[in-house]
């Protein structure tokens, strides 16, 4: 094999291999979504060029990056959780956030799901707590507000008078 021919077929390798971890990436980003705007008031926005962060009341609970990184979805943890959680294989403390009791998991599978959405409802809980009553109270009405099908005023008719 020449090595014009080699070089473009590692390339090629990589590519399919890039390919296939974001479509991975993106199938798990799905049920994150899924799970994550569940949740009363919540939100998503696109962050510092490449990040998932899912907010309520306009304050962090999950982020994810949506290109393959070292760190696959960090979210808040009560302190407890926390320690128990970093003691585990695949979960670190999250990197820039630790000191606010975030963790980080540096796989998809080190946590099974039902326990991913547990915790992921804990975060948002605790978010959610920490929030100002009206913001409280303006995030769940948006939510219900945005579900519920507009009534329709009815069209008045005109009456022509008649003399």
């Amino acid at each position: 094999m020449t090595l014009a021919r080699e070089r473009r077929t590692c390339i090629s390798t990589r590519r399919a291999r890039r390919s296939l971890c974001l479509t991975i990436l993106l199938m798990n980003v799905d049920w994150l979504r899924e799970v994550c705007l569940s949740f009363p008031g919540a939100t998503e926005q696109i962050q510092w060029g490449n990040d998932l962060l899912f907010k309520v009341g306009g304050k962090m609970f999950a982020i994810t990056p949506l290109e393959p990184a070292s760190v696959f979805l960090s979210f808040k943890a009560s302190p407890e959780t926390f320690v128990e959680l970093t003691e585990r294989a695949g979960i670190i403390p999250a990197p820039y956030l630790a000191r606010a009791q975030w963790v980080a998991l540096q796989t998809k599978d080190a946590l099974p799901a039902e326990e991913l959405a547990r915790l992921l409802r804990e975060s948002y809980d605790m978010v959610f707590a920490k929030l100002p009553r009206k913001v409280r109270g303006t995030a769940i009405a948006a939510k219900s507000a945005a579900r519920k099908p507009r009534a329709r005023k009815a069209a008045k008719k005109k009456r022509s008078r008649s003399r």
